[in-house]
């Protein structure tokens, strides 16, 4: 398995710091290296992967659990990408 390379960004996503809404969604049990590496692909790839999804040929999330409140946790990562990408605007003013 090849090791993955971060961006300052990225990093600050996956590993947030308290209060922010990357950490609650962390908290909630969202994988925000899978929201990094959905943000990396263009989005004719997220859409292809979503139609992927809903036919039933990958995961959508790697931890599936009994309970689990999506739609929650998609708010909760909603969220945090927007959190990321007000930092992302801010690096480049």
């Amino acid at each position: 398995m090849d090791k993955v390379e971060y961006t300052e960004a990225e990093r600050w996503l996956i590993e947030p710091q308290p209060g922010t809404a990357a950490a609650r969604a962390r908290d909630f049990g969202v994988d925000l290296s899978e929201t990094v590496q959905n943000l990396r692909l263009s989005p004719t790839e997220r859409v292809k992967k979503l139609d992927e999804w809903q036919v039933g040929n990958i995961p959508f999330y790697s931890d599936v659990r009994a309970g689990f409140d999506f739609e929650t946790a998609m708010l909760l990562e909603l969220e945090a990408i927007l959190e990321y990408q007000k930092l992302i605007a801010k690096g480049q003013e």
